[in-house]
């Protein structure tokens, strides 16, 4: 009898991709999810016999070896398949010269690019034949696979849109920036998996490296390096001191997509520039691609803490403006991090669920600059001690908020501020909606409570052990002097007036800000103020960045009495220094006479205008029209403004489109035609650029339907 061979393969990908919720995944390899059967369709050059099987073997990375679990060797078998510890296989139909059978991997199986390969076992000795590659991802669907995610309408969301909600802005004054994930474009796939083959574990052992992908906690932890540049050729360079010179602004990427392209196409060159948002926007990407559940999460007043000391210390002048020289830690206006769903093996089952992870490279992790994974399970219960970088993440939203006036002569004194700042309104996108959704209550218990403080006391605890001599551990501050563990839990003494900033027109980029800092006494006595008031335009990290604002008056407060002063910044006075974050902060040191202090900040974003219809139904193959109404923000007239147009599934690449010469404040319609490719809810990003104010942001989701 002749030698029996496969002649022809048929990966079944439309029913595959059904199966796998793959079907997005623009080809050419199948790509299917582990732990779930695929079938595919065999054409031999003669039919089989009943006595001869196929012989299967996969394999992935370099040496693949069965002792590593990167290469299994498994026969059809006649029983039913189920989904087991081991691949497996078995013969479904034959018909003349076709087989079709279907294949199951585990559910722990390494992740990535598989060889599939096929011999017929028979007396005669036939060697392999190589069938074709696919791809093998995680799978939240399937429950025995640590990223399984029970819900339904969180895996829709969390793996499989491709675009989402980035929140930014300040607390009081939280804005929605769209961002195109686009994990389902032209060669993310490929790409998201040369990332894993670029780390610098890889380059060492790419055997090794390989066989530890079956792990979510080996594979995002990899991701979260990757992702910046600093220990390694990875995707986006960090830079927060406005010089974008040789690359893109980090407000200027609209989503994943094109960074990616660029990275790769760049023969793996860092794309210049990110800041956080852009590294959590890349990361949500790459994770969905793989195919573990994922979101990005903003935290307003986000601690950034050095030194391990659960702190934030600022240094501040008698016009309470940072003294950056002596100020290591920070507090920035928000910060985007992810979260990913997975099991946590190593931890037990309490911790398990979202997990922290950011890939902005802030502090080093085991000499790299990773942070995470995190349990949020472990943060709320003030459980630093466990991995991944708890006590970084615990610090980013439940430090203590420390001010201290730096005088003449290098003395310091505590000055009143709010434990209740760090990390507030910790926000993610809604599932199903572009609604805000408040999660702080994931992350710690209501500030304030005894609960709140009983963890925080914990985390401090299980920070600074006490040495065996007895003597207490030391926290080195950026002064140089120390502190005792203890002076971190006495705040300083809560003055006899209180002070706040009251906006007294909305301040709208382009015209003069009005404001009033109101001081209340709270005594029966009448005080005197010395109000020293500073402002400056400031980096969302609130480092500043120009002073726009510095001048003093001499208070008198009646009994119980409140007064107003007023505080006007005109546009000419900000319009140079201000950044693209449009953010100023103000700042009122009151010094009473009785030697109380008192620090009253304020942290204000400029608003914006741009609104974006769809002039009719969306339907996929056909062409809509888009009207954008911009207005120019400024009191002078402006040309060379552009609109730039991005859209998983609605446009191929980006649109650029010139706007007329806009007047004084003027109101213009802008009409473009796009015409979708994809059913489905689609979220279309319109940017306006121009040279003479930062970019003005917006996005619409559109409704596509499946043409008739």
């Amino acid at each position: 009898m002749a030698g029996i061979r496969v002649t022809e393969v048929d990966w079944q990908q439309l029913r595959n991709g059904a199966a796998h919720h793959t079907q997005e995944y623009p080809g050419p390899e199948l790509v299917v999810r582990r732990g779930q059967i695929f079938t595919i369709t065999l054409e031999l050059n003669r039919s089989l016999d009943s006595e001869e099987t196929f012989i299967f073997t996969v394999e992935t990375g370099p040496q693949a070896s069965e002792g590593l679990r990167t290469k299994a060797v498994f026969q059809t078998s006649t029983s039913e398949l189920e989904v087991g510890d081991a691949w497996t296989a078995v013969k479904e139909a034959q018909a003349e010269d076709t087989v079709t059978v279907s294949l199951a991997s585990p559910p722990n199986a390494v992740i990535g690019r598989y060889l599939l390969s096929a011999r017929v076992s028979s007396r005669r000795k036939h060697s392999d034949r190589k069938l074709g590659e696919f791809i093998l991802l995680f799978n939240p669907w399937c429950p025995e696979d640590n990223v399984f995610l029970a819900s339904e309408e969180e895996r829709q969301e969390y793996v499989l849109n491709d675009s989402g909600i980035i929140f930014r802005g300040v607390e009081k004054h939280i804005r929605a920036q769209g961002w195109n994930f686009g994990q389902f474009e032209e060669d993310i796939l490929n790409i998201c998996l040369s990332i894993l083959d670029r780390s610098p574990s890889h380059q060492d052992d790419p055997a090794t490296d390989v066989s530890h992908r079956h792990d979510p906690i080996y594979v995002t932890r990899a991701i979260s390096a990757m992702v910046n540049s600093n220990n390694d050729r990875g995707v986006v360079q960090g830079q927060w001191q406005r010089k974008y010179g040789g690359g893109t602004s980090p407000l200027h990427w609209r989503g994943s997509v094109a960074i990616l392209q660029q990275w790769f196409k760049g023969r793996f060159k860092p794309v210049k520039y990110g800041q956080c948002w852009v590294f959590a926007g890349v990361m949500c990407t790459v994770l969905r691609c793989l195919g573990i559940a994922t979101r990005v999460v903003s935290n307003f007043n986000s601690a950034h803490d050095t030194d391990r000391s659960l702190s934030v210390d600022k240094y501040v002048d008698s016009f309470g403006r940072t003294l950056e020289y002596l100020t290591e830690d920070s507090m920035w206006n928000f910060h985007v991090w992810n979260e990913s769903w997975f099991a946590r093996q190593d931890l037990g089952p309490f911790y398990s669920g979202w997990q922290v992870l950011d890939a902005t490279p802030q502090e080093e992790s085991e000499g790299v600059f990773r942070c995470g994974p995190a349990s949020v399970a472990a943060i709320l219960e003030g459980d630093v001690h466990l991995a991944h970088d708890g006590p970084f993440v615990f610090s980013e939203v439940n430090a203590d908020y420390i001010t201290w006036l730096w005088n003449e002569d290098e003395s310091r004194e505590r000055v009143y501020s709010d434990t209740k700042k760090i990390g507030r309104c910790i926000s993610t996108k809604a599932v199903g909606s572009d609604s805000r959704v408040d999660i702080t209550g994931l992350y710690k218990y209501p500030e304030g409570s005894r609960k709140e403080r009983q963890v925080y006391r914990r985390a401090v605890k299980k920070l600074f052990s006490v040495e065996a001599s007895g003597r207490r551990a030391r926290v080195r501050r950026a002064s140089g002097r120390g502190l005792w563990r203890d002076d971190l839990l006495q705040p300083a003494a809560k003055p006899s007036i209180t002070g706040k900033f009251k906006v007294l027109e909305p301040p709208k980029l382009g015209h003069d800000l009005r404001l009033a800092l109101c001081l209340a006494n709270l005594t029966s006595q009448t005080q005197q103020v010395q109000v020293n008031l500073s402002g400056a335009t400031i980096l969302y990290t609130r480092r500043p960045v120009a002073e726009i604002l510095h001048e003093s008056h001499k208070v008198r407060l009646g009994p119980e009495e409140e007064r107003k002063i007023p505080i006007t910044i005109s546009y000419s006075q900000y319009k140079e220094d201000l950044t693209e974050d449009k953010k100023i902060l103000l700042a009122a040191m009151c010094l009473v006479t009785k030697g109380e202090k008192l620090l009253v900040e304020k942290d204000i974003t400029l608003e914006d205008f741009i609104t974006i219809k769809v002039l009719g139904p969306a339907v996929v193959g056909m062409a809509v029209v888009v009207e954008v109404m911009v207005v120019n923000p400024l009191l002078e007239r402006v040309e060379d403004c552009v609109l730039m147009v991005e859209g998983s599934g609605l446009l191929r690449g980006q649109l650029s489109i010139d706007v007329p010469s806009l007047e004084p404040q003027e109101r213009a319609s802008v009409r473009f035609n796009i015409t979708p490719s994809k059913s489905g809810p689609r979220q279309l990003q319109v940017d306006l650029v121009s040279p003479h104010f930062p970019d003005i942001k917006g996005f619409v989701i559109i409704h596509v339907a499946k043409a008739k």
